[in-house]
């Protein structure tokens, strides 16, 4: 399969802990290598003002903030729908191309209802494939 294989699955890595975990540092330091280039990062932020997105030090590939609650439960159709969204863009050449997802949860989020959300769903479980669940 080419490197631009729309039906190649992509990894998803969850990037997950409690607060004070050490999940947006471990994030900067993966966005600082090559390795993570054309990566799209999703951030969760549970709270009134959201600012772990305002800490990512360098992000080479595209990031996007979702900051109505927690992933694993209040948001996870919202999740679906923007995966969907952006599978549909990305297929469509709308954003810029992306190689990997990293989902990095909320320190209250437990990532096994949002791994069941993506890995259960009809078009998103064929489209993604579980790289790692990393504990910050």
């Amino acid at each position: 399969m080419s490197a631009r294989d729309p039906l190649e699955p992509i990894p998803l890595t969850v990037l997950t802990g409690f607060l004070g975990a050490g999940k947006t540092t471990r994030l900067n330091a993966w966005l600082k290598d090559p390795a993570f280039a054309d990566t799209l990062v999703i951030i969760n932020e549970f709270g009134a003002v959201g600012l772990d997105h305002l800490l990512i030090e360098e992000a080479q590939g595209d990031m996007l903030l979702m900051a109505a609650g927690c992933l694993c439960c209040t948001i996870r159709g919202d999740l679906v729908a923007t995966l969907e969204d952006l599978l549909r863009r990305r297929d469509n050449d709308r954003i810029r191309f992306f190689r990997r997802v990293v989902i990095e949860t909320t320190g209250l989020a437990d990532p096994l209802p949002i791994l069941q959300a993506v890995l259960q769903h009809p078009y998103l479980g064929k489209r993604f494939r579980v790289a790692a669940v990393d504990a910050g």
